[in-house]
């Protein structure tokens, strides 16, 4: 079974003024993305505002999806926390061929590694063509995945079970599971997971960084001297300083106003957080323009 490996940008959602999704845009961003060095995307991860899409927004979304020319490139998240909706939404997207996921365990609630392997299991049940890579972002749903349970994972659903976004970091240095694939979550860790065997990043900031990342990659991978690493790293500790995605949206609206657009109780940064972001990118020479 193949991997998933490479750089993959946590996708943004475009929202109209009336905060409905914008498919048609969110898709030519996606596509961007691609165009620009991402090897994939992940549509419907928390970066694109998942947990507060409704449900209807993301099958037409998908419908649109699968006509677009990377339809094979595309990671599909939930953003669910009702287990039925979490399946009927796949079931959807693997009607439309769609069989690659992203899924993080529900979010508020409290449980540990018995009921996240009831959870995961009760998905691949209903829908055995899945592929799921998890999500473990501790700070999101509360809950952070162990190794054993990682490990018991794909003992229970070896052909389901594919990988891991690690988001947490507790994972990524430690973790080594033949044909089994470790994505951390930021562009800080991109370099040493490789290093460690990772096979790459699904991040947030990708979304502005998928040139450069591609290029660390691509050097790592044909064992060429590094040279855009440090300014890799760099522009992700500037947006590091802010919410991720109020940093992103706030940024790419200088280049289209459809960026302001967020759903409540997302917001942009306040005038004075979206000047340091933009003084702070400036002193690295990184700005819209640098994004190609």
């Amino acid at each position: 079974m193949s991997k998933i490996k490479g750089i993959y940008a946590a996708s943004m959602s475009i929202l109209d003024n009336n905060l409905s999704l914008n498919i048609e845009k969110t898709i030519k961003h996606s596509e961007k993305l691609i165009d620009q060095g991402c090897h994939g995307v992940a549509i419907f991860g928390s970066t694109g505002q998942a947990q507060l899409i409704s449900v209807s927004e993301k099958i037409n979304l998908l419908n649109q999806l699968s006509e677009s020319k990377y339809k094979d490139k595309y990671l599909i998240g939930t953003g669910l926390n009702s287990l039925s909706e979490t399946i009927n939404l796949m079931k959807v997207a693997s009607s439309l061929n769609f069989n690659d996921f992203l899924i993080m365990p529900p979010a508020y609630y409290k449980y540990g590694d018995k009921e996240v392997i009831e959870f995961y299991s009760r998905i691949i049940d209903s829908i055995p063509e899945c592929r799921i890579i998890v999500y473990n972002f501790e700070k999101l749903c509360g809950y952070k995945f162990s190794i054993s349970c990682i490990e018991e994972l794909i003992k229970k659903f070896p052909d389901q079970i594919i990988g891991v976004k690690d988001s947490s970091y507790n994972l990524y240095e430690n973790l080594k599971i033949e044909n089994f694939s470790v994505l951390p979550g930021s562009e800080l860790k991109l370099l040493k997971g490789l290093e460690l065997g990772c096979e790459g990043i699904i991040t947030a900031t990708c979304n502005v960084t998928a040139s450069i990342s591609r290029k660390v990659y691509d050097d790592f991978r044909y064992k060429k001297q590094q040279t855009a690493n440090q300014l890799l790293c760099n522009v992700r500790g500037v947006f590091d300083q802010f919410n991720l995605i109020s940093g992103l949206h706030s940024f790419m609206s200088d280049q289209d106003i459809i960026y302001k657009n967020l759903l409540p109780p997302l917001s942009l940064l306040n005038k004075a957080d979206k000047k340091k972001l933009t003084e702070d990118l400036s002193k690295l020479n990184f700005s819209l323009g640098s994004l190609g």
